[in-house]
């Protein structure tokens, strides 16, 4: 009996190591990244984006609280914008704001994540005009500390965030074909 509780414990100690290992190789920042083309004017999306009021109309996170709670303050919109919320373990809590505001083609944004977990990163849209279309490029950028790359190991931030920037991306179509 002692001999196969000491084989568990050598498996399990091998698991973690493994675990551990793979996490430390994961690199040091991430970026996720989603485009989709608009039938819309870059001006009209970009008002949409620019203006954290209007995220209530395509942000895929802000349905997913009813008593989510919402303070603006600084601009109305554009650089010095400051949305800040308060939700449940769906949405936690944090603040973002615009850095930079370049009408109508980038908006550059600083994401402090205070719940469920600690994260400072910068998201970045880009809008492009094409033939008789915008393109929108969403991505988001930061630091991976070791905690995150030791839940990239068993999940990918890519998909699960991507899925979610895909949504958005598609309320923006939706709301913008009106």
């Amino acid at each position: 009996m002692f001999e196969i509780l000491l084989v568990i414990s050598g498996l399990i100690f091998i698991a973690l190591v493994a675990i551990l290992v793979a996490a430390s190789r994961k690199p040091d920042t991430f970026r996720i990244e989603r485009s989709a083309t608009i039938n819309a004017a870059p001006e009209t999306i970009f008002a949409l984006i620019n203006d954290f009021h209007q995220w209530r109309g395509w942000s895929p996170w802000e349905t997913r609280d009813p008593n989510l709670k919402r303070n603006y303050s600084g601009s109305v919109s554009g650089k010095g914008a400051v949305y800040a919320w308060e939700g449940n373990r769906n949405v936690g809590s944090g603040r973002m704001e615009i850095l930079e505001s370049a009408v109508p083609s980038k908006i550059v944004i600083k994401l402090d994540f205070i719940k469920p977990f600690e994260g400072h990163n910068t998201g970045e849209f880009t809008l492009t005009h094409g033939a008789n279309a915008t393109v929108v490029n969403w991505a988001m950028t930061g630091p991976s500390i070791f905690f995150s790359k030791l839940m990239q190991v068993f999940m990918s931030f890519d998909r699960m965030i991507g899925k979610d920037f895909e949504a958005g991306l598609a309320n923006l179509n939706k709301l913008t074909a009106k």
